[in-house]
């Protein structure tokens, strides 16, 4: 491999969320954290080069991208996806979260109902009930070790609750689904029947595992292309979170025009200047770093794979499809929940994200980011095997 991802980068003491902040959050100081979904990976070498030239030049006003920037955009998800986009179509954001909030408050209005599919990632019912409307939840059903969707559960509650809009995680967060196009188009029909507004967030849509692939949601049908929003990021791909820089693209033009009207009124117009450097690098020089990277990470879930068929067979891998996640199912070994947190923390000392975060559903599970050098996971494994036994 041209990449070291084998690589130990200490991220201590350099204001990281994941690493300097486990006091706040009632962990053990050497707990491994194995939590929030950025990954120990340095970002490919040609981002940082382009990176700092610019900080080289020193002058860090006012920007916005240029024809580059959104060519290189358009030509990674045309040449991954097939998603041809259009200019006009594209609104810049910092961050998918706040895109998020910004179509709930400007596309519908107070009281109205939104539907998610937990468990799912913890923003979602937050951006939802923070702005006063009606948080609906269809579960998604476990059976045989996968997820899917129910239909009848799904289509039901939007048309109860006459639902404005359906928040869908695609790829899904914490769960590993990577959606089939007969699945997007059995989603998409219902909401295009009931007048609901699908959001899609696809931040994860470069990580979809060997045998499956990533359909945007707006190429499933030219009807749903018109009534959606379709939220991507560079930031998990290639490791960028810290840099909140995402492009949304509306098709509707009514739609879009809503959208970018609330952007205007929260006061926000450019992304930062070094998020848009890092983008249009990450987009134009980084498909070898990405694709060894997935090589990497394929180890790393093999690795635990086979650790817990052989070592912890009562803990369950959700056999992931996609995401650089996995959604491990600890119901088999009786612990409360809350038990079951306290116990990986201070007796395992290794920091999860706990299923709760993610929902009701999400009890008795946990969710590990594998972002990280193998020997992390395999200390991490070892720490775990010896708390249980």
């Amino acid at each position: 491999m041209k990449y070291d991802f084998d690589k130990i980068i200490p991220r201590k003491n350099t204001n990281c969320i994941k690493y300097d902040f486990a006091k706040v959050f009632g962990k053990p100081e050497d707990a491994i954290p194995m939590w929030v979904a950025d990954m120990d990976f340095q970002v490919p070498p040609e981002v940082t080069e382009c990176i700092k030239a610019f900080a080289d030049f020193a002058i860090y006003g006012y920007s916005d991208s240029g024809p580059a920037y959104f060519a290189a955009v358009h030509n990674w998800f045309k040449e991954h996806f097939g998603f041809v986009t259009e200019r006009e179509w594209m609104v810049k954001t910092p961050g998918i979260v706040y895109a998020l909030a910004n179509a709930v408050r400007s596309l519908t209005e107070e009281g109205d109902s939104i539907i998610i599919q937990q468990p799912v990632y913890h923003p979602f019912p937050k951006v939802i009930q923070s702005n006063n409307r009606n948080l609906v939840v269809s579960e998604l059903k476990l059976e045989n070790g996968r997820y899917r969707v129910d239909l009848d559960d799904f289509k039901r509650k939007i048309i109860d609750n006459k639902a404005k809009m359906f928040i869908l995680c695609s790829p899904h967060n914490p769960v590993g689904r990577v959606w089939t196009q007969e699945e997007l188009k059995a989603m998409g029909d219902i909401c295009l029947n009931h007048n609901c507004l699908v959001i899609s967030d696809e931040i994860h849509c470069d990580f979809a595992h060997q045998g499956h692939q990533h359909h945007v949601f707006a190429t499933v049908s030219p009807d749903f292309a018109e009534n959606c929003v379709i939220c991507t990021a560079p930031s998990k791909t290639f490791n960028l979170a810290g840099l909140q820089a995402s492009n949304v693209f509306i098709a509707n033009k009514k739609v879009r025009e809503k959208f970018k009207g609330e952007l205007e009124r929260s006061g926000y117009e450019e992304l930062n200047c070094m998020g848009l450097v890092a983008c249009q690098a990450a987009y134009e020089y980084g498909g070898e770093w990405l694709k060894q990277l997935k090589e990497y990470l394929a180890g790393n879930l093999d690795y635990m794979r086979n650790f817990l068929k052989t070592e912890l067979p009562r803990v369950k891998l959700i056999e992931p499809e996609g995401t650089y996640l996995a959604w491990l199912d600890f119901r088999e070994l009786g612990h409360d929940p809350n038990d079951l947190n306290k116990f990986l923390a201070e007796k395992a000392k290794i920091w999860f994200d706990d299923g709760l975060k993610f929902g009701p559903a999400g009890a008795g599970f946990q969710r590990i980011n594998l972002g990280c050098p193998r020997s992390i996971v395999e200390k991490a494994m070892g720490q775990l095997a010896s708390a249980l036994k």
